[in-house]
């Protein structure tokens, strides 16, 4: 039985406000009859004077309205904290994220050294900010013998630079035609 299930099941059979036995749950591990204990020591649960719990209509229908308050006020609470872990979740991808662009450095290499390196952010803010002079820039500086790839981190970024070199080689091969083409 789920936590709510219990708090329902305490304010049917007590008469209780959801505040209340929400608390005295929580007060007692949420143990069903510890709770109505309590809520009995507390003076907010009339013991029955002989026989049974059993109300009149017009404390059944009390009842029923203190649940479907409680009921509402649980829905109100968890779609409350759905949105709030959400917002918690998308904030941490956008810092995992933030975080990796910052460690994972673009270099660019010239006979088989680094010439220069920038984190992998600079590289998307240009991108995204100066795309008609960065791309063209990166893509004539293949013809010129420079070739680029990615430090920082693991597999992933090794297959990245298996891309790189792949377009390097091209470049190469177009260039070295293009010079067979002109002699």
């Amino acid at each position: 039985m789920e936590n709510f299930e219990k708090v329902e099941k305490i304010i049917e059979k007590t008469g209780v406000s959801y505040e209340d036995a929400k608390k005295v749950l929580e007060e007692n591990n949420y143990d069903m009859l510890d709770a109505i204990i309590a809520l009995e020591r507390q003076g907010k649960v009339v013991t029955p004077k002989e026989g049974s719990y059993t109300a009149g209509a017009g404390q059944d229908m009390e009842n029923v309205q203190k649940f479907e308050l409680a009921q509402r006020q649980y829905e109100k609470d968890c779609k409350k904290n759905n949105f709030k872990e959400g917002c918690r979740k998308i904030a941490d991808f956008f810092k995992f994220i933030f975080k990796k662009s910052l460690e994972i450095e673009f270099c660019i290499n010239k006979d088989g050294r680094c010439v220069a390196g920038v984190p992998v952010l600079v590289l998307v803010l240009l991108l995204l900010g100066f795309f008609w002079i960065t791309l063209p820039l990166i893509v004539i500086g293949l013809f010129f013998g420079f070739s680029y790839s990615f430090t920082g981190v693991g597999k992933v970024i090794l297959d990245v630079n298996d891309v790189c070199d792949k377009a390097s080689q091209t470049a190469e091969n177009i260039k070295n035609e293009f010079k067979k083409d002109n002699e």
